[in-house]
């Protein structure tokens, strides 16, 4: 970044006479903490904020909200994606209205920790539509899945036909969601 050395040198010489003139020297923490060497601006949050809560924003809306020309928002939108800040944009759907009404989350304890017996449930639950999510868990057990169905009934033959045939399950623990109580993608990113 040009300049950056001059602006860390003067930035350290009116510390140090904040410091002796008394003055106390406060710290600000960053709006949201990025890992990543890129620093994202109030305006590039912003922009991520409005986006994730309407994906279909037009590019002048989001212009407006942030106070930037259109063609300067674009940039940012597409830097921001190029970077991998946004990763996609999709349609929520209504799983009561087609037929995926009943959430189950699924505790699985595998036979062996082992890499080729992880490999292969990685890659069996990736086929099966009705996993919308498995994650690799530390504590009592090594996955925690998502699924989603019609009813009971539905989720027993699931269980039978695929759950317990995914390689490596030795055991599982159900969990009918009875309300779904809160439900979001939305990151907080302090903005």
């Amino acid at each position: 970044m040009a300049g950056a050395p001059e602006f860390a040198r003067a930035t350290q010489e009116n510390a140090g006479k904040r410091r002796s003139s008394g003055a106390t020297l406060k710290r600000h923490k960053p709006a949201f903490a990025m890992q990543s060497s890129v620093s994202l601006d109030r305006i590039d949050l912003k922009i991520l904020s409005i986006l994730q809560e309407d994906g279909r924003v037009s590019n002048l809306k989001l212009a407006e909200s942030v106070a930037l020309s259109p063609t300067a928002v674009l940039a940012r939108v597409q830097r921001l994606s190029r970077d991998g800040y946004i990763l996609g944009y999709a349609a929520q759907l209504n799983p009561m209205k087609l037929g995926a009404g009943m959430m189950v989350f699924v505790e699985v304890l595998l036979d062996r920790t082992t890499p080729n017996v992880f490999e292969a449930f990685k890659a069996a639950v990736q086929v099966h539509q009705e996993i919308m999510e498995c994650h690799m868990v530390a504590g009592g057990f090594d996955y925690l899945l998502k699924t989603r169905m019609a009813d009971m009934a539905a989720y027993r033959s699931f269980a039978g036909t695929v759950l317990w045939q995914l390689p490596g399950v030795r055991e599982t623990r159900t969990y009918a969601v009875m309300e779904e109580v809160k439900n979001t993608t939305r990151l907080a990113l302090g903005v």
